[in-house]
């Protein structure tokens, strides 16, 4: 193949290798949206796992918390599943927006459940972060000639350095924490320590959805 044929080549694959490009951003595009939680737009429980692992792998000094909302299921009786969507939206924002001036990354795990991970330069400062994301998640939430309120339950456990962490025991230390919190009426609560304090199964705290005993009675 002489030069005039290669260029003849090149001028013919150009617009197949653009279309191509293309094409694979149009699919990447199209699978991280499939990844997002279609109600808020944060991203849905596999896309956060990716992006929280990265937090932990990157970050120095990592918080992860578990967001549960208390009084959610009031709001869907009394006013609909169209308001209970309101409040989700709202939520999920305020969240994205706090754990995005911390560096960090938000999820919805599901039904009233987020999950998220921040960069905090220091454990003194901590509380500070915790009660402005409280305050921000308590404001009330506009809907139609009305204004509705919920609760919350923050839990908070935090990776400094140690030996490594995974994600999963970091959510269930957060997870423990929340249900600390959520026992003595709301509010937040940082775990203390990396080692899990109350009993689990199937990789998460005893009587959390999913964790119906193995047959067998593995765990």
């Amino acid at each position: 193949m002489d030069a005039v044929d290669v260029l003849s080549a090149g001028v013919v694959a150009a617009p197949l290798l653009a279309g191509w490009s293309v094409h694979t951003l149009w699919m990447r595009r199209r699978l991280a949206r499939e990844r997002l939680d279609a109600l808020t737009g944060v991203p849905a429980r596999d896309l956060f796992t990716f992006f929280a692992r990265r937090d932990l792998r990157r970050l120095e000094r990592v918080t992860v918390l578990v967001v549960d909302l208390d009084g959610f299921k009031a709001v869907n009786d009394t006013y609909g599943h169209a308001a209970g969507d309101a409040v989700l939206v709202a939520v999920a924002s305020r969240l994205r927006r706090w754990a995005a001036a911390l560096n960090g990354s938000v999820g919805r795990l599901g039904g009233d459940e987020f999950a998220a991970t921040a960069y905090v330069e220091a454990a003194a400062c901590l509380p500070r972060h915790l009660r402005v994301l409280e305050a921000a998640l308590r404001e009330p939430v506009p809907f139609r000639e009305m204004t509705l309120r919920v609760g919350v339950s923050i839990g908070a456990f935090t990776h400094t350095g140690l030996p490594r962490v995974d994600l999963s025991r970091a959510l269930r230390r957060a997870d423990e924490a929340m249900y600390e919190a959520k026992r003595e009426g709301g509010g937040w609560r940082i775990a203390d320590g990396p080692v899990p304090e109350m009993t689990t199964t199937n990789g998460r705290r005893t009587g959390r959805p999913g964790t119906t005993p193995l047959p067998g009675g593995a765990r």
